[in-house]
């Protein structure tokens, strides 16, 4: 099994568990590792056989448009599910970092989820 992974992608989503935090969005950094097997885009040299990269960070950052979450957990969630239904990789894993607490670099909360057989 390979991998593609999506390093820290910067968005900008309106979550929080008040209103206040909710009124405008906030930079988050988004982490996307999705596992497939790509042996036959390597093969072959055909975006086709593969999951386009480029389609995922255009569809994230898209996705809070018009939305908002209350949870960074929700948030995850609903990102990991859209992947799997959208791109059908083996697994997706999806961490999001949130900069709120000024004492901390940053509080993150990811999720791994797997295809459905």
């Amino acid at each position: 099994m390979a991998r593609i992974a999506i390093v820290d992608l910067e968005v900008h989503y309106c979550v929080g568990l008040t209103d206040e935090e909710r009124a405008q969005p906030q930079r988050l950094l988004l982490t996307v590792d999705m596992t497939l097997d790509f042996s036959a885009a390597a093969l072959t040299d055909r975006i086709e056989k593969t999951i386009n990269y480029q389609k995922v960070v255009d569809e994230l950052l898209a996705f809070g448009e018009k939305r908002n979450w209350k949870l960074i957990e929700k948030l995850v969630s609903n990102i990991a599910d859209r992947i799997l239904t959208e791109y059908e990789p083996e697994s997706v894993f999806v961490e999001a970092k949130k900069f709120v607490i000024p004492q901390a670099r940053y509080v993150a909360v990811a999720i791994t989820r797997n295809k459905q057989r």
